[in-house]
């Protein structure tokens, strides 16, 4: 299945617009990205947007925290936790990169390149990543939305952390960003464009496989004791 765990929500009619554009895509589930100041807000059109997207399209909600605060970032993962289907950290800054790979609450940390001129990852982070199983997102939009040197270094930081993935296996996510209809693209298309960057088709099936990882486990992460350990019920 085609997962899409970052599409830029606003309206619900803008939402509507995108969800159906998505489907006509080829996508067969996304998340609407809410900030921290909207994200209540999104949650409260829920029953309105299935009303008009049963049997569209499969959607949830994830929570984006644009922070540089780490106590802010921790105490609205925590506030948000059992709401949001899953949460997601805007990287760049080193500090906040390590913390969020440190928190198992947290289910990804997206463009840890951010405004860098690097990666934003090391062997130290890495193994962080592959500890607490958090994903690491990349950005289609930071392609499609940059041009000449500026998309080269953006192409050179994602293949920096192919190398990284590829020696320690932490989870790896690839998301549109999409801000309107013109940013979503086929899914062929999405997958043409991450395969000249040097994925293989594999690595990039096993991305969409990992986002569906995190819907499927915040489902149950009540019942999760801890990685790999799930409490069962005994019904007899």
């Amino acid at each position: 299945m085609f997962f899409d765990l970052n599409i830029k929500a606003s309206s619900l009619e803008n939402n509507l617009k995108l969800a159906r554009q998505a489907s006509n895509y080829g996508w067969e589930h996304i998340n609407f990205s809410y900030n921290q100041n909207e994200f209540q807000e999104g949650l409260n059109l829920k029953e309105e947007m299935q009303n008009n997207l049963n049997d569209i399209i499969n959607f949830d909600f994830t929570l984006e925290i644009k922070s540089n605060n780490i106590n802010e970032i921790r105490k609205l993962t925590n506030k948000f936790r059992d709401k949001a289907s899953c949460i997601s950290v805007v990287g760049g800054d080193l500090k906040v990169n390590r913390a969020v790979l440190e928190n198992v609450k947290i289910d990804v940390l997206s463009r840890p390149y951010f405004k860098r001129y690097d990666s934003g990852l090391n062997h130290v982070l890495a193994k962080e990543a592959v500890n607490n199983n958090i994903a690491i997102e990349l950005c289609f939009k930071d392609i499609l939305k940059s041009y000449l040197a500026p998309r080269a270094k953006v192409i050179s930081n994602f293949r920096d952390i192919y190398t990284l993935y590829r020696k320690f296996d932490f989870p790896l996510i690839l998301s549109s960003g999409a801000e309107s209809v013109f940013d979503i693209k086929t899914t062929h298309d999405f997958i043409s464009v991450f395969r000249q960057t040097g994925l293989t088709d594999d690595e990039i099936e096993k991305s969409f496989d990992d986002a569906e990882d995190i819907l499927d486990f915040n489902k149950n992460r009540r019942d999760f004791l801890f990685k790999g350990v799930r409490r069962i019920t005994d019904e007899a």
